[in-house]
């Protein structure tokens, strides 16, 4: 019988992305699949979507700040900003790293 990560892609061995909205932020789902390949990285949660001043151009995706257990980065695409929670025992700079080398090529 097949589940729910033989047809979405995403790993069971490393870290997990909870899928629990039916909105993203568009293109933030591959960086999220890349970034949960990432060891230290147990599960990553987008959250809530909001709308901001300013528009950003190109998808950005931050850590912003710490959580018990991990950090809350937040993604921005023109003028829409979702949360993402990320489960880890990597420090602020480890993760920062890691979400840069994780950047999906344009």
């Amino acid at each position: 019988m097949a589940n729910f990560h033989q047809f979405s892609g995403f790993r069971l061995a490393l870290g997990r992305i909870v899928i629990t909205h039916s909105t993203y932020v568009d293109g933030l789902i591959p960086w999220l699949k890349s970034l949960s390949l990432e060891t230290d990285i147990q599960t990553i949660t987008p959250a809530v979507i909001s709308r901001v001043r300013g528009r950003s151009p190109e998808l950005q995706l931050r850590v912003s700040t710490p959580i018990q257990g991990g950090y809350k980065l937040v993604a921005r695409k023109g003028s829409s900003a979702q949360e993402v929670f990320v489960v880890t025992s990597k420090s602020r700079l480890e993760l920062e790293k890691a979400v840069l080398d994780h950047r999906p090529r344009r």
